[in-house]
């Protein structure tokens, strides 16, 4: 259950709609495709039970709020990870399914939309009728037209995404106020849902890989060489979303990035200190990230790497000073002989909650003979 909760990654909360208060609601529909069903990502037993998102927001809500449901549409029919052959869902039926979910949804004050892949959209291939791989990373199916239906209702939307791998979701991202990646979180998943989606757990879950824009931008990662990734006609470089990042309920001040040692020896650690402040009215967790980058070396040199992060609780109010360290390993690499060695000259500090540049703060480290 905890891991679960902790899983769930805030990746938009517009005017903070998020998280939702029951005693403000009357009815809330909760539509999707992965709304109702068990999500446990492949290669899993069978659990003794499993609680699905409208299970979980039921059980949460109680008599105090009305629950609706309407699946909306199909990823693909059936959808389990055990079928071999993948079948895609009929278009005509989800259009039929779509304009049922719209009337579902217009009798409600709030949309939960849990959408995204299933065990079939996202698996190892492993012979010619067991297939996993695809040559697109947008929504499978209807899924985007459901999106537009629901958003064209009027009501505020709030999506949870549940796949295997990340999607190039650029409409969602654009137009859907409040978006929730969940990867697939196990057994307990409408509990966690529900406690995140009413404000009973402060969401604290990062990244831990960039979300493509598209299959053209694939590969697509927050370390790679400076000459790599220079751009792409007519779009834009960067991630949809970075590594790293994710947001709370609360807002958090990162500031007062130092060295206890400015400069040291080959063979010698320091330490990066840093203050963080919860700005906001909840208690939260943030996750400091510390990357490194040798900005002069005798071979090419990613642009920033991890090398090391902490993740800290706050009250609201409450300042805390992170400290991570920086050993030789933190900057060490394999020279043109194969040998692990650490040369002499600046390396660029940076700490910050997510790995795009705009989130980090910077220091510089010179490192002697």
């Amino acid at each position: 259950m905890q891991a679960a909760r902790e899983t769930i990654t805030l990746l938009k909360n517009e005017n903070n709609l998020a998280p939702l208060d029951p005693a403000k609601l009357k009815t809330i529909a909760v539509i999707g495709p992965n709304a109702h069903r068990s999500l446990l990502g492949g290669y899993s037993g069978v659990p003794k039970h499993n609680v699905t998102v409208l299970d979980g927001i039921k059980a949460k809500v109680g008599n105090r709020v009305k629950v609706l449901h309407s699946e909306g549409c199909k990823i693909t029919v059936g959808g389990s990870w055990n079928q071999d052959d993948v079948t895609p869902s009929n278009p005509v039926e989800d259009r039929k399914q779509i304009a049922e979910a719209v009337k579902v949804a217009q009798s409600a004050d709030v949309i939960v939309l849990a959408i995204g892949g299933n065990e079939q959209t996202s698996r190892e291939a492993w012979n010619l009728k067991h297939m996993g791989d695809r040559t697109s990373l947008d929504l499978i199916g209807r899924q985007e037209e459901l999106v537009q239906a629901m958003l064209a209702t009027g009501k505020p939307v709030i999506v949870f995404l549940f796949n295997g791998r990340p999607l190039s979701i650029n409409y969602v991202a654009e137009n859907v106020p409040v978006i929730f990646e969940c990867w697939y979180l196990g057994q307990e998943t409408g509990h966690a849902v529900a406690d995140v989606l009413f404000g009973d757990f402060n969401p604290g879950g990062k990244l831990p890989i960039s979300f493509p824009r598209s299959v053209g931008h694939l590969p697509v990662f927050y370390n790679y060489k400076p000459s790599a990734r220079r751009g792409y006609l007519f779009d834009d470089v960067s991630p949809l979303f970075a590594f790293g990042f994710g947001l709370s309920y609360t807002n958090f001040e990162i500031k007062n990035v130092r060295l206890k040692k400015k400069k040291i020896g080959l063979k010698d650690s320091t330490q990066v200190l840093v203050d963080v402040k919860n700005t906001g009215k909840r208690a939260g967790t943030e996750t400091v990230q510390l990357y490194i980058r040798d900005c002069v070396s005798s071979v090419t040199r990613q642009v920033k790497e991890l090398k090391g992060f902490q993740k800290i609780s706050l009250q609201p109010g409450e300042t805390k000073t992170v400290s991570l360290v920086i050993t030789p390993d933190s900057l060490a690499f394999y020279d043109v002989k194969m040998k692990c060695v650490v040369e002499p000259g600046e390396f660029e500090i940076m700490v910050g909650n997510s790995s795009r540049d705009g989130d980090l703060q910077k220091v510089i480290l010179t490192v002697t003979k």
